[in-house]
């Protein structure tokens, strides 16, 4: 029971931090909801940060048809700016990078059980953690990790989402113009209520995901279709993107109540959370996945140096505090209708406070990385 790891939640962190333990020769269970992976509502952007951490998981997101990301694009109304990305990047969808995580666990020796759910988690009378599953069986471990993203766990959720966000994602192929004129860029776009992005991903397919706060949804009739209709009307940059592209999925993939800006301050023993149950970084900054994996690889380091969760939640909180709060003011500061009417004629310093701005957001290879600065914490 002493080496024994129950991960919960086979998304980006849940992989990432069951490949590393098992790599240490540790007994881990990852517990996955869904049977097989699966279309997410992402951006699906890959920073700098998460390609060194994905290529130390021995994930080459060449060979699996990651598309290069070179530059971004802000557009507001009819215009747009684009400027060079300071660091590496590429666009991979969620369903091809979480089937290459899983197959690596698999690999790694990880015991991996799909298509049940995680009903209950608590401490049983031997002061182990219980998982009680949906088809009636348990798992206990001495240890768990809560990867279980954007889906609450009972009984150990995070604070109810204030601004009531709701994001949608759908698939496109585009003209064989647009996507020439998309190219190797990620496309940022602004409009009343929220903000989406755009970028090219792998199988000569476009990645559209844009959020939106409940009340601008419901000035929609919270229908897809005439919300589509609404940002195209107030970004015509988005709606010449999406002239003659074909939709690929029946309907859009949607989720609701984000908790943008979202850290974890404090944890129960033997509970590490990781990926969006650690923080959830506004997705203006596209570091989502970073987040995913950079929490994963602190947790599980934390963890092998012998530092308690509480320790561990509490450090990365600290380490994080700066990036999250950064990013907040950032989608907060275009997402006000004062910014958006003056946007177009500051497009002009745009590169140079977007180049500031993605340096100051990315997550830093912090002090939670090093086993030995992890114990003095």
């Amino acid at each position: 029971m002493r080496n024994e790891i129950l991960i919960i939640g086979g998304g980006v962190a849940g992989c990432a931090a069951s490949i590393a333990l098992a790599r240490k020769g540790l007994s881990v269970t990852l517990i996955e909801r869904e049977p097989t992976p699966r279309h997410k509502v992402c951006g699906e952007f890959l920073s700098g940060e998460a390609l060194e951490d994905l290529h130390a998981l021995g994930i080459d997101v060449a060979s699996l048809g990651a598309v290069p990301i070179q530059h971004v694009r802000l557009a507001a109304a009819r215009r747009a700016a684009e400027a060079p990305l300071p660091f590496p990047a590429a666009s991979l969808t969620r369903k091809t990078l979480d089937t290459a995580l899983l197959a690596e666990a698999l690999v790694a020796g990880v015991h991996v059980k799909s298509g049940c759910r995680v009903q209950t988690l608590n401490r049983n009378a031997d002061n182990v953690w219980e998982a009680t599953l949906d088809d009636g069986s348990t798992r206990t471990a001495p240890t768990v990790f809560l990867a279980t993203g954007k889906h609450d766990m009972r009984g150990h959720g995070r604070p109810k989402d204030p601004q009531q966000w709701v994001a949608f994602k759908m698939y496109f192929r585009l003209t064989s113009e647009q996507t020439a004129e998309l190219a190797d860029a990620s496309e940022l776009m602004l409009y009343p209520g929220g903000y989406g992005g755009i970028q090219p991903v792998e199988g000569g397919i476009a990645n559209l995901c844009c959020v939106v706060q409940q009340r601008y949804l419901a000035c929609a009739g919270n229908r897809w279709e005439n919300f589509l209709a609404k940002m195209q009307e107030d970004c015509p940059h988005l709606a010449m993107r999406l002239k003659g592209a074909e939709p690929l999925l029946t309907k859009p993939i949607a989720i609701t109540h984000l908790p943008y800006g979202f850290i974890r301050s404090s944890t129960e023993d033997g509970l590490y959370c990781i990926g969006d149950q650690a923080a959830v970084i506004p997705s203006f900054t596209g570091d989502g996945i970073s987040i995913a994996l950079h929490t994963a690889r602190c947790a599980t380091t934390a963890y092998l140096a012998g530092v308690l969760a509480p320790a561990f939640q509490t450090k990365l909180r600290s380490d994080l505090l700066f990036q999250m709060r950064l990013a907040e003011v950032a989608a907060n500061g275009l997402n006000n209708s004062l910014a958006r009417a003056v946007l177009p004629f500051c497009l002009k310093v745009w590169p140079g406070v977007m180049r500031v701005t993605a340096k100051l957001t990315r997550v830093a290879q912090s002090a939670t990385a090093h086993p030995h600065m992890v114990t003095e914490s």
